[in-house]
């Protein structure tokens, strides 16, 4: 007799239950699996401010972790008219105009760092400044101190003397991608702490001549007069770099310090009252195809030695104007601003190997760095 429809249907669907049956009598946790995966889903809706189905997206969280660690940072300078006023020729009043001290004021941003006070800005935010006022999130303002400069990054240190801060939290600036969101968040123009947004534009920027110094962020968040020292943040309110400048012509193209050299910044100003970086003593310039002609050379990539600084640290080695280093502890050399941060993160009184292209042929010298503090003043 042949089974009916309803039985053909009914034996595999109860077979079916009664393996299901057996799973679950076997691997009881598979009873929870569904309320793990909801779970999970969930806290990853909270954590990520671009997950697609929570709504609109927002980076309020961001905001709120960092914006209390950020200070509105006012200064007090002071000048001499000189001979910007019209009456500064004069022959009777000119002298006593050109004297005349005239105060000035100016803004910016910092970032506290350290719970103990500690605030990294920029340096030409403070340079040449009679006083120094720092504003924090919630309103309280406070004198602030200058504990230490870093020209060459743009960085300097100072402390403020108040309770209960926040300092930032670190992110990985190394780790930053093409296209990540960004948020600035600084002064602009002394309306008052405000956050603007982009992405990473590029990163590792050098050879832009603001610094000596160069490894930027570049950003499209808008960067303006009093945002600089401010902070570059993540979207999740991590510090990403130092807000530093932008383009005259543009306010989408802006550039930060990276916030890990920040930090050793800061912690070489804590710990030595200066940065401690290596020094060779070498003026150097890239090779390039005019060059090359002039000098009747085969094109070589490389840094071509016009000086070696009288007294330097390589002053006694086999090294002369003319030679043209090629490489430099093993790293081929790419561009002179790369080979100088190279060199600067050498310990003074630690070899450092060159290789040396030198009227065709290669050679290698050992040079001991010295420290950039002792460099001669120009």
């Amino acid at each position: 007799m042949r089974p009916s429809r309803i039985t053909q249907l009914l034996i595999p669907a109860l077979f079916g239950l009664s393996i299901a049956a057996l799973m679950l009598a076997a691997f009881p946790d598979l009873r929870n699996s569904h309320i793990n995966t909801r779970q999970t889903t969930e806290l990853d809706q909270q954590n990520n401010p671009l997950w697609p189905d929570s709504g609109v997206v927002s980076y309020s969280q961001a905001v709120g972790r960092a914006a209390p660690s950020v200070v509105n940072i006012y200064t007090l300078k002071v000048s001499s008219i000189g001979n910007n006023h019209p009456l500064a020729q004069h022959p009777v009043f000119g002298a006593q105009i050109r004297r005349t001290q005239v105060p000035q004021t100016s803004l910016g941003s910092g970032v506290i760092m350290r719970g103990d006070g500690y605030i990294l800005t920029n340096y030409h935010v403070i340079d040449g400044a009679e006083k120094i006022l720092g504003m924090l999130y919630d309103g309280r303002t406070a004198p602030v101190t200058l504990i230490g400069t870093d020209p060459d990054t743009d960085l300097a240190v100072l402390r403020i003397d108040l309770d209960n801060l926040q300092p930032i939290t670190l992110g990985k600036p190394g780790q930053a991608k093409i296209g990540d969101v960004v948020l600035a968040i600084g002064n602009p123009h002394g309306i008052g702490q405000t956050v603007t947004q982009g992405i990473i534009s590029a990163t590792g920027r050098n050879g832009l001549g603001i610094n000596t110094f160069e490894n930027f962020l570049q950003t499209d968040a808008g960067i303006s007069p009093g945002n600089s020292g401010g902070a570059l943040v993540d979207v999740y309110g991590n510090l990403l770099g130092i807000n530093t400048a932008s383009i005259r012509s543009s306010d989408s193209i802006s550039f930060a310090i990276p916030a890990d050299t920040a930090q050793r910044v800061l912690d070489e100003i804590l710990e030595h009252g200066f940065v401690i970086r290596g020094w060779l003593g070498i003026d150097a310039v890239p090779m390039t195809p005019r060059a090359a002609r002039v000098l009747s050379i085969p094109m070589i990539n490389g840094l071509l030695i016009r000086a070696i600084a009288p007294g330097g640290p390589t002053a006694g080695v086999d090294l002369y104007p003319g030679d043209i280093v090629t490489s430099i502890d093993g790293q081929n050399v790419m561009n002179s601003q790369t080979s100088m941060t190279q060199i600067a993160s050498v310990k003074p009184g630690n070899p450092i190997e060159l290789k040396i292209w030198r009227r065709g042929k290669t050679l290698e010298v050992t040079a001991v760095a010295g420290s950039r503090r002792d460099r001669p003043k120009r």
